[in-house]
């Protein structure tokens, strides 16, 4: 499940929170990307063959002042959990930051089994 207040308003007692973050740039130029990459007509504008209708640094602009809004907001605003583990892409593929979300919820299941003598807490337990 992933969204911006998940840990914090949707599912508060989750056993493993992951605040997944990327600096702006990287997350708009992914953006961008996946935009350009599900829907290339509307990317640009319309036409086959023109130039995108937003460029990327309008996406990223546009996350910033989103992200902006969000923190800031009085409703739910957007923070990790206290209990939640920063999980930064910034660097990461897709398949790695993946792969350390596996690892994070895989290293969570085996320290509540453990604190609970294996009980059978996580997916085939």
């Amino acid at each position: 499940m992933e969204g911006r207040d998940i840990g914090t308003v949707v599912f508060p007692l989750a056993q493993v929170k992951i605040f997944l973050d990327a600096a702006p740039e990287v997350r708009g130029l992914r953006r961008f990307v996946q935009v350009d990459q599900v829907d290339p007509v509307v990317q640009a504008g319309g036409q086959h063959g023109s130039p995108p209708a937003r460029q990327p640094d309008e996406v990223i602009r546009d996350l910033r002042a989103r992200d902006e809004r969000d923190r800031n907001r009085a409703d739910s605003p957007l923070k990790p959990a206290l209990d939640a583990i920063l999980l930064d892409s910034t660097r990461m593929t897709l398949e790695e930051t993946v792969l350390a979300a596996e690892a994070i919820v895989a290293a969570k299941l085996d320290q509540l089994n453990s604190q609970f003598g294996g009980g059978g807490v996580g997916p085939g337990r």
